[in-house]
């Protein structure tokens, strides 16, 4: 039975003729890796133009360095099954393995510096890091979610990708959309009706015009700090959203969001039972070092929460009403 003839096509969008038959490739880790936990992540939001999941498989809407492609991912107990359309097929196929977390390596990490730590690796040995290495992306998402809330960053993601991205190809199980091939060419309306704040709309447009530079010299870097170095040389880049894009792109399984309005506290609470600062975050990390992150995911996983003080943020819209 061929792969096309087992999705879930009943609310499928069909492909254009040249793109019907998806390339299929499957993928065998040589060690158990939860693969759902390692791709969900990079998912913005529930409605999410370029990532959604349905009937056990996970569908991605990318641009690759060859074009865009759709790629259809499928977890089973001991592989994944894939497969991809459109022009960037081949190199979302050969990129999988690292999507699914297959190059996190997770020596040197010991968990038993922390009960809740310790519990939660031994029900979650499999957790890995996946990356995209798509690095302007990456980069283009985590400034859409700076100083806002993720409703508002995840709406205005859903709206530029939708009017300004080119539709995914093959049988996605709705209208899909990889991110614009060039983020200068969205007009100001355009992020004014997005309801992306100025700010944030400036830095993406000011980036872009970067682009080759940043990801050849991203990709490049050796270490996080080298890559953060970067990354900051951005006006409207801070450490936060450097943070963000080396987890997003490249599986930082070190990388710490430093600056986030939650983070913070949710670690502090979650190894002392009373909140901290980011000093303070830092130095409950400092022994896992290296593994950082790493040790974020688990307590993400934990289930762990410090009761909610402070008000929700609302929101700002700058558009006309």
């Amino acid at each position: 039975m061929t792969w096309m003839g087992r999705m879930p096509l009943a609310t499928a969008h069909r492909p254009a003729p040249q793109h019907e038959r998806p390339v299929e490739t499957e993928f065998r880790p040589r060690q158990s890796i939860d693969v759902w936990r390692a791709v969900r992540p990079q998912q913005r939001g529930g409605q999410d133009p370029s990532q959604t999941s349905t009937a056990g498989v996970i569908w991605r809407a990318v641009r690759t360095p060859q074009g865009v492609a759709t790629v259809a991912i499928r977890p089973e107990r001991t592989r994944t099954r894939a497969a991809a359309w459109g022009p960037g097929a081949d190199w979302a196929l050969e990129q999988l393995p690292r999507l699914c977390g297959a190059d996190d390596d997770p020596t040197g990490f010991d968990a038993s510096r922390h009960p809740l730590v310790a519990a939660v690796h031994r029900r979650h040995g499999d957790l890995r890091m996946g990356a995209t290495d798509l690095v302007f992306d990456a980069l283009a998402s985590s400034i859409f979610e700076q100083k806002v809330t993720g409703m508002q960053a995840f709406g205005a993601w859903r709206a530029i990708l939708t009017w300004f991205g080119e539709r995914a190809p093959g049988p996605t199980p709705r209208p899909m959309f990889a991110p614009p091939g060039d983020w200068n060419l969205v007009p100001s309306w355009g992020w004014h009706r997005a309801g992306l704040e100025p700010p944030q709309s400036r830095t993406v447009v000011e980036a872009a015009r970067r682009r080759a530079a940043i990801e050849r010299a991203a990709s490049q870097a050796e270490t996080g700090a080298d890559r953060d170095r970067v990354l900051t040389s951005l006006r409207g880049v801070g450490v936060w959203t450097a943070a963000e894009t080396r987890i997003r792109a490249f599986g930082d399984a070190d990388a710490v969001s430093f600056g986030d309005f939650h983070l913070a506290h949710e670690v502090g609470y979650a190894l002392t039972g009373s909140r901290v600062d980011d000093d303070g975050m830092r130095a409950l990390l400092e022994p896992w070092a290296g593994h950082r992150q790493r040790v974020i995911r688990l307590i993400g996983l934990s289930g762990a929460r410090e009761p909610r003080r402070a008000p929700r943020l609302h929101p700002e819209d700058h558009r006309s009403r």
